[in-house]
């Protein structure tokens, strides 16, 4: 009779990350070198690991999606080699991407589970084949004009069977065996009304815990004086918000937000009460404790306390900046325009800057990162977790014009109107007058380059 296994070899524990040194670049991608993407202004906007963690997924400014070629000896996953080798390098779509997301049980072992959902705009929403890229399912969302709406955000409830997608003052529904049609959650009364939350839902983020059902949305639109941008609603209530989350400054009441654009919106997976924020053009992400008052975060993470290596600060971007918590919910990390990636200890107590950041009485506490390394040449716009172990995917590019050198100038002056012209007087010597030059306008558009469209691959193990 077989004995039976003790329950430490049953038990399942998060990646150990070593954070007491810089970790190790191990693989690195030129998006520019793979032979398809000929553009230098093509970069990857955000890469996303499946859940089993077998490939990573990427999001590219040419309305591609790209699976990253990423070497298996590397992941610690042994994967069938024909799927592997089968995966198509990109797929093409017919507009720019909005978002995407992984089914959450996808798998490269299950065929039938191994897709995910695209937001492609002025079309609906895709279910796409991971493995080929053809269409399994599209879900529509049509507006009073009867025009195809495409969400900003969307995100699968715990249980995988229903699809939520962030749109203009509303959320879409969907059964996710039931193509078509879904039903409209309206997140405010009327156009017309201050009341709920109003704007273009841009992000959307479920509490990992199977049993609250609670999930949160965040608005473009920043928090007026009578209503915040962040909501939380329950499955279960339908459009009827369960609470606004809120404060940046001391007033009292939920009714205050941040005074800025929703980006990001993430709950911690170790412990499903604490919900994370980014905003547009801000370099601070907010934390709230939902057991207690939501009208005030609890902890405010400073993407950058100082300036990396000695580089110049350069100034906010529009350009979403993501970040990512690793699955034990201990690490937080997130890249910043200057091509630094931090890495937050969310166990720690906050660790107060001195000058500006000192803490005033009754204000928030707020933390610097416990350590910061030099990543890219660009801006990181993403950064992700492996589920299974420490390494850490980052990704960089962004839109850089250069206008120092200028571009080719067309005149309305002939090209015989810059030769010299030989003017003779009598009795004087001849002498070669130039004429003005004419004042050229340049009739081209300067063009973005990317820096550095690259996606990397950073390893937290312990070091031998």
């Amino acid at each position: 009779m077989a004995e039976a296994q003790p329950d430490s070899y049953l038990a399942w524990s998060p990646p150990t990350y070593d954070v007491r040194n810089p970790p190790k670049e191990i693989h690195s991608y030129q998006l520019n070198d793979d032979g398809e993407a000929t553009d230098s202004s093509v970069f990857g906007r955000m890469a996303k690991w499946s859940p089993d963690g077998s490939t990573a997924l990427a999001q590219c400014e040419d309305r591609t999606f790209r699976f990253l070629q990423l070497p298996e000896e590397l992941l610690g996953i042994t994967v069938d080699s024909t799927l592997a080798s089968s995966l198509p390098r990109s797929l093409t779509q017919s507009a720019p991407i909005l978002d995407y997301a992984w089914y959450p049980c996808a798998s490269a072992r299950d065929r039938a589970s191994f897709c995910f959902v695209a937001s492609v705009r002025e079309c609906p929403v895709k279910l796409l084949d991971a493995s080929d890229g053809r269409l399994r399912a599209s879900y529509r969302i049509v507006d009073h004009r009867e025009r195809q709406v495409a969400p900003h955000s969307l995100a699968f409830n715990p249980s995988a069977n229903r699809l939520y997608c962030g749109c203009e003052d509303a959320i879409e529904v969907f059964d996710i065996h039931c193509p078509g049609e879904g039903t409209r959650l309206h997140t405010t009364p009327s156009k017309k009304s201050r009341d709920g939350l109003k704007g273009i839902i841009s992000a959307l983020s479920f509490a990992p815990d199977m049993s609250s059902g609670l999930y949160a949305a965040g608005s473009l639109s920043p928090s007026a004086p009578s209503s915040s941008n962040i909501a939380l609603f329950s499955e279960d209530t339908g459009e009827a918000p369960v609470m606004f989350v809120g404060a940046e400054g001391s007033q009292d009441g939920a009714g205050y937000g941040v005074r800025a654009s929703v980006s990001q919106l993430m709950f911690n997976p170790g412990r499903p009460y604490l919900l994370y924020a980014s905003f547009r053009r801000m370099d601070s992400i907010f934390c709230w404790d939902l057991r207690a008052d939501v009208s005030r975060p609890i902890e405010i993470f400073g993407r950058q306390a100082l300036p990396i290596s000695g580089k110049e600060r350069k100034a906010a971007t529009n350009q979403r900046l993501r970040f990512d918590i690793d699955y034990g919910g201990r690490w937080l990390s997130v890249g910043n325009q200057d091509g630094g990636i931090s890495v937050f200890d969310l166990a720690a107590q906050p660790d107060t800057a001195p000058g500006e950041n000192a803490p005033r009485p009754g204000s928030t506490p707020r933390t610097t990162p416990i350590m910061q390394f030099d990543g890219h040449r660009d801006a990181v716009g993403s950064v992700a977790f492996h589920p299974i172990r420490p390494l850490l995917l980052s990704v960089s590019g962004s839109r850089n014009f250069d206008t120092s050198n200028g571009d080719v100038s067309e005149s309305s002056s002939s090209n015989s109107d810059d030769e010299p012209v030989e003017v003779t007087d009598a009795g004087a010597s001849s002498e070669k007058l130039r004429r003005p030059s004419p004042v050229t306008i340049s009739r081209k558009r300067p063009q973005p380059v990317a820096l550095d469209a690259s996606f990397k691959l950073w390893d937290f193990g312990p070091r031998s």
